[in-house]
């Protein structure tokens, strides 16, 4: 596993939904080797622990990478707190990131909340060939949506409480496509329980490519500790994986629930 620590600069901060901000950092030498599905891991003054934030977007040519975050706490919320021209003190990128393959024609990509970010790397990279299926609780926390659409990627939005796209959960719409048939893959992040049913979902319709991305806190975000232990099998074997390193994304049938 490759990656850089430094202190970069943002080149662009946004507030794009409620408590929900968007940072462009330039990085050249980790935007050249990063891959849809990893993470940076975050040093925010006052706290001795960095924050695990998924990559968004990864622009090689700009020499910069997106990272898209939601206050959920402290250190989040003095984060939010940097501003365009400030620099970020990250590790990058860390972590196993999602399998991609231009053979594919029909890939399935589901986010839940602040687990969307990470699916528009991939939307980016397969385009036409994708359907983007992206879950929030109401309209105030919808993200991302116009950067879905310029990918090329159908665009399909669901609601909790049906303010905004369709009212209901991903499985809904993710049930209907499945029925089509002509899936090669099925990337997903987001929830606990949204992931276990996509998994479910993805098995019983014989689809071996489905890969999801998995949230847990972590310690060091490059597998020196075991905070971030995930009870995962292999070969029948049951073992403990390291999130940070072996994941976050996996295969879906690795994953014990």
């Amino acid at each position: 596993m490759k990656y850089t620590q430094g202190k970069y600069i943002i080149k662009n901060k946004s507030a794009i939904a409620k408590n929900t901000y968007s940072y462009t950092v330039r990085c050249p030498e980790v935007a050249d080797i990063a891959q849809p599905g990893q993470f940076a891991h975050i040093r925010v003054d006052g706290f001795t622990l960095r924050r695990p934030v998924s990559i968004c977007e990864i622009d090689k040519k700009c020499g910069t990478i997106r990272i898209v975050f939601e206050i959920r706490g402290n250190g989040t919320e003095e984060l939010s707190k940097l501003n365009e021209g400030s620099l970020i003190d990250m590790l990058a990128p860390l972590g196993h990131g999602f399998t991609l393959n231009s053979k594919f024609k029909k890939v399935i990509l589901i986010g839940g909340g602040i687990g969307t970010p990470p699916m528009l790397s991939l939307a980016q990279y397969y385009g036409e060939k994708s359907v983007a299926i992206t879950g929030f609780r109401g309209a105030g926390s919808v993200i991302l949506q116009e950067d879905f659409k310029n990918s090329g990627a159908e665009n399909i939005v669901c609601t909790d409480d049906g303010s905004y796209g369709i009212h209901g959960f991903v499985t809904q719409p993710f049930g209907d496509i499945l029925k089509k048939g002509g899936i090669d893959a099925v990337y997903a992040c987001g929830p606990m329980p949204m992931l276990k049913k996509i998994s479910e979902m993805s098995k019983e319709n014989n689809i071996a490519n489905c890969e999801i991305s998995l949230e847990e806190r972590m310690g060091c975000g490059i597998g020196a500790c075991l905070v971030c232990a995930c009870k995962t099998k292999k070969n029948d074997e049951e073992y403990f994986a390291h999130v940070c390193k072996e994941g976050p994304v996996f295969n879906a049938e690795e994953v014990i629930w």
